[in-house]
């Protein structure tokens, strides 16, 4: 299948490492012009050094930002320009109940998981209305569709950011710019590995023992299905919530 995302302006926030990173893999394999943004310059330089040796592709961009704040985001797609395609992720809020959390805690998991993709997408759809296309894809987190024990702000923000993209996906789609969220499900991921502690290869089978497909998700299992909704191959697929996870969840 031609996906036709070759030459494509494609952002992938969040895409030093982890699962964002995969995706920005799968964005360059296809001969796009792959921007890759996250906090820290140096990791930024070595994950682009590290892409381009996989996919031989010369067109991946690094760009510093802290999606946390709004002023970094205009600079960033300023910077960038014109861009057709945007991924939007972050890194995961910590782990906990609800006593565990103060004010300052919510403001910042507030600001990271739902404010990034607000501020995101107000900065680029001015261009994909101009230019009548342009597709937004964010990764979310099962937690959007199936509560997780013990991630009280993934379960309260995660559900937000549907609400946000069901919206903008009604507003949006005349001018043919579509908006999905996409959700890991357990995969192998330095986060995942935080989050359960599971540092051994035999804790992390386990895990994956019990997802009906029998083991844990590969982050480019999970790129594949970012990679078809964010090009322009789809073309009829807008305002959905999609988890990537071997069946692990039993809520329809």
């Amino acid at each position: 299948m031609d996906l036709r995302v070759r030459g494509k302006k494609v952002l992938v926030l969040a895409a030093s490492k982890g699962l964002g990173k995969a995706c920005a893999t799968a964005y360059a394999e296809e001969g796009a012009h792959v921007f890759i943004a996250s906090r820290n310059a140096e990791q930024l330089r070595q994950t682009a050094k590290e892409i381009f040796s996989v996919t031989h592709n010369p067109n991946i961009e690094t760009v510093v930002c802290d999606v946390t704040n709004g002023k970094d985001i205009e600079k960033m797609v300023q910077e960038i320009g014109c861009i057709d395609i945007v991924i939007n992720n972050t890194g995961g809020p910590p782990a906990g109940k609800f006593a565990d959390f103060d004010d300052t805690d919510w403001q910042q998991a507030f600001e990271s998981l739902l404010m990034s993709v607000v501020r995101t997408v107000r900065a680029v759809t001015p261009h994909m209305k101009e230019q009548q296309f342009g597709r937004i894809v964010t990764i979310t987190s099962s937690s959007m569709k199936q509560a997780l024990d013990g991630l009280l702000l993934s379960n309260t923000f995660r559900p937000a950011i549907v609400g946000l993209s069901k919206s903008l996906s009604q507003e949006l789609a005349g001018d043919n710019i579509l908006i999905n969220s996409v959700g890991p499900g357990t995969m192998d991921t330095d986060r995942i590995r935080a989050v359960y502690d599971q540092e051994e290869e035999d804790s992390v089978k386990k895990i994956g023992e019990m997802i009906p497909i029998g083991r844990i998700g590969r982050p480019a299992e999970f790129a594949k299905a970012v990679l078809f909704l964010g090009s322009a191959a789809n073309t009829y697929i807008t305002g959905q919530t999609l988890v990537v996870d071997g069946g692990a969840m039993k809520s329809l």
